[in-house]
């Protein structure tokens, strides 16, 4: 009877044993896996950071944006990235802008224009020389290369020289179909450019207040710079939005999306 009983607690002993290597197992295996995956993530880093890499530029999440890159599913992030670093946002801008860097300006808490300045054009289209942030530039740059200058030839058959605006920094309320609102626009921060109208290379003029309705060729190249738009700012509004908007883009770096 007493060897049943010392053979009972060696099988009890041995149960346990397994029942903890079991539990160990698992645990294990969790912390195998993850530092399995933390070497591939890291020896995929280093690949996608290798001169050598086979990844192009446009699709490598760990280099810059260039504002001539092809547009893949990740030019938005790296655009927000870039709009986000004064110094990634003059970097992308190199040779695809003309523009002066100038001091922060800081006229009230709610009036100031930061990371500022003075853009003149934006690839091949001049401007009047206007003031306003590296990010409203480096989402025009955007905007010409990939929406405006393809629009302007497939519409009108001529290059796009020209964007005319009503400027981008002013310390005022926002404006708004019931009246007066106390509420600061988006200019007092520079955060915002009013885009009138555009010239080309075959002497054509546009304006937003005469061609915007109707089918002409002029009409559908506002509505195609419209939608371009729409997919390098933030908020976007046009004619269709209100009467206010009837003879420009209103064009945002900050905004939730809203195009119209």
């Amino acid at each position: 009877m007493r060897h049943a009983k010392r053979q009972a607690m060696a099988q009890d002993a041995a149960k346990k044993k397994q029942q903890t290597k079991s539990r160990g197992r698992p645990l294990v295996q969790g912390a195998a896996t993850l530092l399995f995956t933390g070497l591939v993530a890291v020896g995929g880093y280093q690949l996608l950071r290798h001169p050598d890499t086979p990844l192009p530029v446009a699709w490598n999440p760990t280099m810059p944006l260039r504002v001539n890159d092809p547009v893949t599913p990740i030019t938005s992030w790296k655009l927000n990235r870039a709009t986000a670093n004064p110094l990634a946002c003059q970097a992308a801008l190199a040779g695809f802008a003309v523009l002066q860097q100038l001091p922060d300006l800081n006229t009230s808490d709610q009036c100031h224009i930061r990371n500022r300045v003075s853009l003149s054009s934006v690839g091949d289209a001049r401007l009047a020389s206007v003031e306003t942030r590296c990010a409203i530039a480096l989402r025009m740059a955007m905007w010409e290369t990939h929406s405006l200058q393809p629009a302007a030839v497939a519409h009108l058959g001529s290059a796009l020289t020209r964007i005319d605006h009503f400027g981008s920094y002013s310390c005022r309320t926002m404006r708004t179909s019931a009246g007066a609102s106390s509420r600061m626009s988006t200019h007092a921060s520079a955060e915002a450019i009013d885009i009138a109208g555009f010239g080309f290379a075959d002497g054509t003029r546009i304006r937003l207040i005469d061609d915007w309705s109707g089918d002409s060729a002029k009409s559908a190249f506002l509505r195609a710079a419209r939608d371009g738009a729409c997919d390098w700012f933030n908020l976007t509004l046009s004619p269709d939005y209100n009467s206010l908007h009837a003879d420009h883009f209103h064009l945002q770096s900050r905004g939730w999306g809203f195009c119209r």
